[in-house]
């Protein structure tokens, strides 16, 4: 069956959702942002290798930035699937606290020392100590020569007490010469994530958060130009509870006994946010929530 799109918003979608053209002079002015959310398992990376590259041309993007923390089996990122998510078109790799559940992605992120490694666009929190492998944040250029900058960020509620997220922003957006920023919320509360939203509000292009696996309703531009959304929701199986076959997380709740965890297979969807921002400021004019499904 063909995709279908669900859940749109778009504040004008004849004059900020149409695809990037060159003015006059051949200049793009709008950048179009693809941001895919948490890749779970087999079942998220076959819908990505599957839909990706045709989304990206009938949508005109510029720019794919993808959550890989889960694509192993749903626990984790190999450097052999880091690899396979970047050949597919994806352009900078985000995580959050379940990257490290594959120990060999710490010899990877050590890779990226190497000229010409792929390792430096997987990106770990930024505000993990310093002293861990990997780094948190990549900038480069998008195919058509925009300067950009991707930033990973995780929550402290509910999860690891890791360093502030909010400061450690803060620190690498003064080093951040690109006008196009894009930041991944891997938070738990959405207290928290909304909380980021308005503190880097006319700060950054966009802050969309992850972790979830659940899309949530509330995208808006912010009042200074920052895109926002709380949660991406997860590229996987649907029928399961975030992403896990349903019966294992039940006997979970019921028994309290731990048991295996493996990857749904069934209704198998791909959740992506499309954002629009101006070139040259970085400014967010618009933002579409896109859930596509077989």
């Amino acid at each position: 069956m063909p995709l279908q799109t669900s859940y749109l918003y778009c504040e004008d979608w004849s004059k900020s959702c149409a695809p990037s053209k060159p003015d006059s002079r051949g200049t793009i002015e709008r950048v179009r942002i693809l941001f895919v959310g948490d890749i779970f398992g087999r079942p998220g990376r076959e819908i990505v290798r599957d839909h990706l590259a045709d989304v990206v041309a009938t949508r005109g993007i510029e720019l794919v930035v993808a959550n890989g923390e889960n694509a192993a089996a749903g626990f984790g990122l190999t450097p052999s699937l880091a690899e396979e998510i970047l050949r597919l078109g994806v352009d900078v790799i985000t995580t959050g606290n379940h990257v490290w559940d594959k120990r060999e992605i710490a010899d990877y992120f050590r890779s990226a020392e190497r000229n010409g490694s792929n390792a430096r666009r997987v990106l770990r929190p930024a505000n993990y100590p310093a002293d861990t492998p990997g780094v948190g944040w990549y900038e480069g250029q998008t195919k058509r020569g925009t300067p950009f900058a991707v930033i990973n960020l995780q929550g402290r509620v509910f999860m690891v007490d890791n360093d502030d997220p909010f400061r450690t922003a803060d620190r690498l957006l003064e080093n951040i010469r690109a006008k196009v920023v894009v930041v991944d919320m891997h938070a738990e509360a959405t207290s928290e994530k909304i909380a980021m939203g308005w503190y880097l509000d006319g700060r950054v292009t966009a802050v969309v958060g992850t972790h979830t696996h659940v899309p949530t309703a509330d995208e808006r531009v912010l009042p200074k130009g920052t895109a926002y959304l709380t949660d991406v929701g997860m590229t996987g199986p649907y029928d399961s509870i975030i992403g896990v076959e349903k019966q294992q997380v039940l006997e979970r709740f019921l028994t309290s006994i731990p048991t295996r965890f493996e990857p749904a297979t069934g209704d198998v969807r791909f959740s992506a946010v499309v954002i629009d921002c101006d070139q040259s400021s970085g400014r967010a004019t618009a933002i579409e929530r896109l859930v596509l499904k077989q």
